[in-house]
């Protein structure tokens, strides 16, 4: 099978950095069968050296065509449609590595120009909107054109080692994992810290901080891999997923922490930023198999140390810790692949088990909307931290 992947953005930071790398290393995988890729920019490029030097493969260069266009003319999309028909391909992919903004204005153009015919799918990186009502808007806006089985939404964390151990342990009836609960666990813990700061993604994360930017997309995923009861692999994925958010309470205000690393404002030129470079929430489900189980998110910038793990802390005093990078996969058919890697795989199969669907996104945003509209009303304190803290201290501090 011919695969056409179109990137938009393939000049930024995210296709060069992960997205090409990706595609390279999965090229001569026989699952992924032929790819070739017309990258699309504002600006004239040389596509051949962008992709050397983000990948080093020749190779990838030779089938990689640069494809330059207004991306606010619909004569330019005509142009795309034509160019799309002459390389004739099985499927054609197209990769939405632009801000959330431009997403959506992209998805309008290409559905008016035509191109989203039942062999077009489309891949989109978070976040999904700003909130609950402007992520309903995008999903409805997006539904004009496509269907919801054309529609990719990555969470790389879903791709991540943690997560394919937790499903792993969690589909196997044989395991304890598998019969996780209020009768076994005590609390559940989902922490995603970073040793740097915003590393000058200033005008990136004055629009976003900490809470839109990890906990309502990558934890709060993370989190529904916890909660779901009993898994079956007989269910699809999505489903079970959003049944553990839709038992997740809407987040309490008062019990929320937000904080911000001594520095950020200077670094982001905006003395009196209230951005938060740090987010805690504890939840709770109305599962009764969850029922008075506390489950706290945690993510922060400038923080010890960069980790990404699941703490399960047992009634009996015991502790499982699932850690990126640490975590190893004990039945080797299950060893995952770099994270982008496994989206891209399974966008090109036309497998959904790795993205999010509407439904759980907008699920998401409800759960995090009251300690949004908390802090954007700045009715709750701004804590301060010291480059280095751990991330128990902030979450203790009362400053």
């Amino acid at each position: 099978m011919k695969t056409l992947l179109i990137i938009f953005g393939i000049t930024g930071d995210l296709s060069t950095r992960k997205l090409l790398p990706a595609v390279s290393r999965i090229f001569n995988d026989d699952s992924a069968g032929e790819i070739e890729i017309l990258g699309v920019s504002r600006r004239d490029f040389d596509a051949e050296q962008l992709v050397v030097e983000s990948t080093g493969s020749q190779e990838l260069a030779r089938v990689t065509s640069p494809f330059t266009m207004d991306m606010a003319s619909a004569d330019d999309y005509a142009k795309l449609r034509a160019t799309i028909a002459a390389k004739n391909p099985d499927q054609t992919l197209v990769y939405l590595s632009v801000p959330p903004g431009a997403s959506a204005q992209i998805v309008d153009f290409l559905g008016e120009a035509g191109i989203n015919d039942d062999s077009v799918r489309l891949l989109f990186e978070k976040p999904f909107g700003f909130d609950a009502a402007s992520a309903e808007d995008y999903i409805s806006r997006t539904a004009r054109y496509f269907k919801e089985s054309q529609l990719y939404r990555i969470d790389h964390y879903m791709a991540k080692e943690v997560s394919a151990q937790l499903l792993h342990l969690r589909r196997d009836a044989a395991r304890h994992h598998h019969h996780w609960g209020t009768e076994s666990v005590a609390t559940v813990k989902v922490v995603a810290s970073e040793a740097i700061g915003i590393e000058g993604r200033a005008q990136f994360y004055e629009q976003t901080g900490a809470l839109r930017d990890f906990i309502q997309g990558h934890l709060l995923q993370v989190l529904s891999l916890v909660l779901m009861t009993k898994p079956v692999a007989s269910e699809p994925l999505a489903a079970q997923r959003l049944r553990a958010l839709q038992h997740i309470k809407p987040a309490d205000p008062s019990i929320a922490v937000r904080a911000q690393y001594d520095g950020y404002q200077d670094e982001v030129g905006n003395p009196g930023s209230t951005t938060e470079t740090y987010a805690a929430l504890w939840l709770e489900s109305d599962d009764p198999n969850w029922l008075n189980v506390p489950l706290l998110l945690v993510t922060g910038k400038a923080l010890e140390a960069k980790r990404s793990y699941v703490e399960v802390i047992y009634r009996d005093g015991s502790i499982d810790v699932f850690e990126e990078g640490v975590t190893v996969i004990e039945d080797a058919k299950h060893q995952p692949l770099e994270a982008y890697q496994r989206v891209l795989l399974q966008a090109i199969a036309g497998e959904k088990e790795l993205f999010t669907t509407s439904e759980e996104v907008l699920r998401s945003w409800e759960i995090v909307a009251p300690v949004q509209q908390s802090w954007q009303m700045e009715s709750a304190p701004l804590r301060t931290y010291k480059n280095g803290t751990h991330y128990t201290d902030v979450l203790a501090s009362d400053n």
